[in-house]
């Protein structure tokens, strides 16, 4: 099936690009593009795309109001968001997680992993650009939880562990079948175990989560 796709940036040059990308993909269509915010959301309500592609600073409306109004914790049915940024180390990032974003990408990432990334989360996967994880690992660890971190509501099995790990470097299912030997349906039972013991609303969640209790440290 083609996975539909909306793109939002203010610069003309930027969402060209983007789409052109998008487009040269066979199984990827952009069927809408927006230059700030609120036309984003607007166009997203309206056409219900399987994947929201929105640059993280816009006008009218910033990539993190977007995401919230799109994937925030009160939308009774949250699209799949992707935030896209210039800078690996943007402030703005952590809060595009929080309000509901699946992942995120450097704008330089390329369109391979452009493409991959729309497929990631149009199958409910997160993918978080490789070259920013170490990064924003180190900047979680240092600046700590904000707030009294929750505690599951059962503890976790090792397995789960194993997966709560690979969830955080950004895995996708099917990666963390092949690294754990066990198969595609397992690694989606432990996924959604683990989000009902952390009370996550989605594997992003639970990937922060990890961070904010150091069970995943950068590698430096």
């Amino acid at each position: 099936m083609t996975v539909r796709v909306i793109v939002a940036d203010d610069q003309e040059i930027v969402r060209t690009g983007l789409t052109m990308i998008l487009n040269a993909q066979p199984d990827i269509e952009v069927v809408g593009e927006a230059a700030d915010g609120r036309r984003a959301v607007d166009l997203a309500r309206r056409l219900r795309p399987d994947v929201c592609l929105f640059d993280i600073r816009m006008p009218v409306l910033d990539g993190i109001g977007a995401t919230r109004a799109v994937a925030g914790p009160d939308v009774p049915d949250p699209l799949a968001v992707v935030v896209i940024t210039t800078f690996d180390l943007d402030e703005y990032v952590y809060a595009a997680l929080r309000a509901g974003a699946r992942g995120f990408l450097l704008k330089d990432a390329g369109p391979a992993l452009l493409a991959q990334a729309v497929h990631a989360a149009a199958n409910g996967d997160a993918l978080i650009a490789p070259s920013v994880t170490t990064r924003l690992l180190t900047a979680f660890a240092n600046a700590g939880p904000v707030g009294p971190v929750r505690q599951p509501v059962d503890p976790l099995t090792d397995r789960e562990e194993q997966v709560l790990a690979a969830v955080a470097r950004g895995r996708t299912n099917n990666e963390i079948a092949a690294e754990l030997y066990i198969t595609l349906s397992t690694v989606k039972t432990h996924i959604a175990s683990l989000m009902a013991k952390l009370a996550a609303r989605n594997r992003v969640e639970v990937a922060m989560w990890a961070y904010e209790t150091n069970r995943v440290r950068p590698s430096l």
